[in-house]
């Protein structure tokens, strides 16, 4: 949705349960930027607290200034979710809580990824898990794919599912390898679907209802975008700078990265199923090429 305008360092009551200050850090890959929720009223959860944003960070210290915060939740560690969390982790005097990040892979193509490499939680999360506070009960829901560690997180008093960058509301979700793994992605969009949740809280962007249907569409564009790479394979398109072309004619230069990355994502997928193949380690600079059945 194009018309979604948070108003900067502001707290917006969402609903009974839900609060949110959207910090003013808008760009390409954050839309409007990004959306710390609160969770309940006196004793409160907070999810993703952010970039280091000094406007943002006192804009949550002020507007909950009265009330006790119990937990930080982090969806996953980019520097757009993840850094604030223990400048008000420690200024609250409560734990931060998130996956396990001991796994977490980098790429050697990329100078920056984005990541939060110094994030560090107190309390490990896992799928099911879950904590609570005043009226307040919070699952944890292990969701891979945008990277190795992301969560989401439901509150069931609502039915409602805060999606950080797995789910997003404005646009499709980056999946960059090592890290990123468009089978876990597309696995962990299944699993969503399985669940009972009636709407959906993205960190970046609008409200989701119609959950079900929203990720049916997100699966069956993956799928329909795998059919366009192998049918660009297979035209002789060997490299992904020319898959992009071919793919995203339009698609604004600032973008590549991520669609190269997104791209690449699918490919190793494809590698993984045996339709593709490349010599060596798949990578963007990679040739790729149609694997043909044994004769």
């Amino acid at each position: 949705m194009t018309d979604f305008s948070p108003p900067y360092g502001e707290i917006e009551d969402i609903s009974p349960h839900i609060r949110r200050i959207t910090a003013n850090n808008p760009a390409p890959y954050t839309y409007k930027g990004t959306g710390t929720y609160i969770i309940g009223h006196g004793t409160v959860a907070i999810i993703d607290p952010g970039p280091i944003l000094s406007s943002h960070i006192d804009a949550i210290k002020i507007s909950l200034n009265d009330e006790k915060v119990s937990h930080v939740l982090v969806t996953h560690n980019h520097k757009d979710h993840s850094p604030a969390s223990r400048i008000i982790a420690d200024h609250f005097g409560c734990g931060i809580y998130a996956f396990d990040i001991g796994d977490q892979q980098f790429s050697s193509e990329l100078s920056e990824e984005g990541i939060d490499k110094d994030f560090k939680p107190d309390i490990l999360m896992k799928d099911g898990d879950v904590v609570k506070g005043d009226n307040w009960t919070i699952e944890a829901v292990h969701t891979p794919g945008h990277l190795s560690n992301h969560l989401c997180f439901a509150l069931r008093e609502e039915k409602a599912l805060f999606t950080g960058d797995h789910i997003m509301g404005w646009s499709t979700t980056i999946v960059s390898p090592p890290d990123g793994n468009m089978q876990d992605y597309m696995d962990s969009l299944e699993k969503l679907i399985a669940r009972d949740d009636e709407i959906y809280y993205p960190t970046h962007g609008t409200y989701i209802k119609n959950p079900k249907r929203f990720v049916r569409n997100i699966l069956k564009h993956r799928i329909v975008r795998e059919k366009t790479i192998l049918k660009a394979v297979n035209g002789g398109i060997d490299q992904i700078p020319q898959m992009i072309s071919k793919i995203y004619p339009k698609l604004a230069p600032n973008l590549h990265i991520a669609a190269e990355r997104t791209i690449l994502a699918h490919l190793i997928r494809l590698i993984n199923a045996g339709e593709i193949k490349c010599e060596g380690e798949p990578t963007v600079k990679s040739n790729y090429s149609i694997k043909k059945p044994a004769s």
